[in-house]
């Protein structure tokens, strides 16, 4: 699929930002490196790699797009003067980073006020780069191929399913037992990918995938991903998502309706 030259140019420039963030996450994947705890109530942690990738990707956003508005997990918003906001997540899954487990990776998504345009999910260690222009493509770059992405299509329902989420166990009240009713009933579970989960979802191998509590960085990036792949990608009530929050992502939209109606009574 052709993109317009606007979309084509700034999926190009995400690649290039996360050309830069990759040396520096290397460095200090499965290096023994400390993590420090921003959650006094409990564990948030956060790595000299999700600082260090953050600043060189907000480095090169202030020399080459000065006008465009900035959303990262470690530093602060700067407002947009372009109508377009970049959206980082230097480190999504840090607690895998840490573990030195291979499903963390670098988000990075383009949105104007309708939401996401265009995005990266990129993960250095495998080398694997999946680029997404919002219902109109989707990609996997992997050692020097390049080819389309597309979701698995004619799942009959959740029962037929591979269903995933990053861990059960941060569902409380209504919304564990309304997760708890989709694990049941899913033909597969798998755990603890974070946003990888939503890359495998665009590559035709996790169905489903549903969340809650994340935040605009954890959430933006997903988007042009699943949709460009031909998946859905909602709140659990059915609307916008890209602000964070409660997420559900589905290979097709009879799977995404079903869903929403398990998730209905608990929905935000």
């Amino acid at each position: 699929m052709t993109l317009p030259d606007a979309l084509s140019e700034a999926l190009s420039f995400a690649g290039r930002l996360a050309d830069a963030g990759r040396p520096v996450a290397l460095e200090h994947f499965r290096s023994g490196a400390a993590a420090d705890n921003k959650h006094a109530a409990g564990f948030d942690p956060v790595t000299a790699a999700d600082r260090g990738v953050e600043a060189v990707i907000r480095e090169l956003l202030a020399e080459h797009r000065p006008r465009d508005g900035v959303i990262g997990e470690e530093g602060a918003p700067s407002p947009s003067r372009s109508g377009l906001t970049w959206v980082i997540d230097p480190i999504d899954g840090t607690r895998a980073f840490i573990a030195g487990l291979p499903t963390w990776t670098t988000l990075i998504a383009l949105q104007d006020e309708t939401g996401p345009l265009i995005s990266v999910i990129d993960q250095p260690f495998t080398g694997e780069r999946f680029l997404g222009a919002a219902n109109r493509g989707a990609w996997l770059e992997h050692r020097g191929d390049r080819r389309p992405l597309s979701v698995r299509e004619g799942v009959s329902g959740i029962s037929d399913a591979i269903l995933s989420t990053t861990d059960p166990g941060l569902f409380e009240g209504r919304e564990a037992d309304a997760f708890s009713g989709i694990a049941v009933a899913a033909k597969v579970r798998r755990y603890g990918l974070d946003a990888y989960a939503y890359a495998a979802l665009a590559l035709g191998g996790v169905d489903l995938v549903v969340e809650s509590g994340l935040k605009a960085w954890d959430a933006a990036a997903l988007i042009p991903v699943v949709t460009g792949a031909g998946g859905v990608v909602t709140s659990w009530s059915g609307g916008p998502c890209h602000g964070g929050g409660q997420v559900v992502a589905a290979a097709t939209p009879a799977l995404h309706a079903e869903a929403l109606t398990h998730l209905a009574s608990a929905s935000a």
